[in-house]
């Protein structure tokens, strides 16, 4: 038993990957979820018509930890106009003629929440006591957890199943010598990821084909815009994962290293998929996202099930999406220069 064991420490330590990940992984996992989940800062800004709301309301909001903007009175009477032309204001304060108050935000989030948490805070110090009732331009508050947050579910496990299945063939057809054999034939490099590409991608488009029928008319999960969009991006996003999949399968010599590549390579875009706001990730950490191939993904379809956007609004995702899979082809092809010569 010591001696086995003796063997399996020496082999583990030999292995550079494995203790990567048993100890150096978790550490920058937590860096990672330090900066992201920490103290953002974040101040949110919210409207008000100083016209309409009391003085001492409006004196009791400023000493809060909010930045107050005064809105016009024909902006607050139409707070979810306004909203959609303001993304820098995350919530409208608005009174009625009965002396409710009505809090008006884009959508439920953690922003919201933040900017309704400080409102709160400024009319207990007054022991307000008229009744405040929320609206959102996008959503209620009675929805679920999964209808808020189902697009960034559908955008990893569209990505994740696929980069795990395809890097861990690639990796499988090289141990075996296909891949090798194959490049001896007068076939090109680049005919070869196209290949592997177009054979993958067809498993690809019939689970995003499924994956997204079975959220929205099994499941139930809303979707107020083209289904047709959805599934555009999530096969872009599939292709775009089998060329991940394909590179990260270069620096693997097995499946269990292609294993230990992911807290590297997609546990980090987890945080970047639309879990977390962007404005409430400090450090300026908001702009990794645009190497993250799942944020393009996550961004467009939640235009599309979210606010019924078309291609019009998510058109900059898609091509961010093309972008990335024609640079990774790129890599791959040239990639294969140093299997060729074996």
């Amino acid at each position: 038993m010591i001696h086995l064991a003796k063997r399996v420490i020496r082999q583990t330590i030999n292995d550079k990957r494995s203790v990567m990940m048993i100890l150096v992984a978790p550490l920058l996992i937590l860096t990672l979820v330090y900066f992201l989940l920490g103290d953002s800062g974040y101040v949110p800004t919210i409207g008000i018509d100083k016209n309409t709301i009391p003085s001492s309301l409006v004196t009791a909001l400023e000493e809060q930890d909010l930045i107050v903007v005064d809105v016009k009175n024909h902006d607050s009477q139409y707070p979810k106009d306004y909203l959609k032309d303001h993304n820098d204001v995350d919530a409208i304060l608005t009174l009625s003629k009965s002396s409710d108050m009505t809090i008006t935000m884009y959508e439920p989030s953690t922003k919201g929440a933040k900017a309704v948490s400080e409102i709160q805070t400024a009319m207990a110090s007054l022991n307000h006591s008229a009744q405040v009732n929320m609206s959102y331009v996008y959503g209620t508050k009675d929805q679920s957890s999964f209808d808020s947050l189902g697009y960034v579910f559908l955008a990893l496990f569209s990505f994740f199943l696929v980069f795990i299945i395809s890097g861990m063939a690639l990796v499988r057809e090289r141990s075996g010598g296909t891949l090798e054999r194959l490049l001896m034939t007068p076939i090109k490099r680049g005919e070869v990821i196209l290949g592997y590409t177009v054979g993958y991608c067809v498993f690809a488009v019939v689970q995003a084909i499924l994956i997204v029928l079975y959220s929205i008319y099994v499941l139930q999960l809303s979707s107020v815009g083209n289904i047709g969009w959805i599934l555009l991006v999530m096969v872009l996003l599939a292709v775009t994962a089998v060329s991940f999949g394909a590179t990260i399968s270069i620096f693997a010599s097995s499946e269990l290293q292609v294993v230990q590549m992911i807290p590297f390579t997609i546990i980090p875009q987890v945080f970047f998929s639309g879990l977390i706001p962007l404005d409430m990730i400090p450090y300026q950490l908001e702009n990794l996202c645009y190497i993250m191939p799942i944020y393009y993904g996550a961004a467009a379809i939640k235009g599309v099930m979210v606010y019924g956007d078309g291609f019009l609004q998510i058109w900059g995702y898609i091509l961010g999406l093309i972008v990335y899979a024609f640079i990774l082809y790129v890599i791959n092809t040239q990639a294969l220069k140093k299997f060729r010569k074996l």
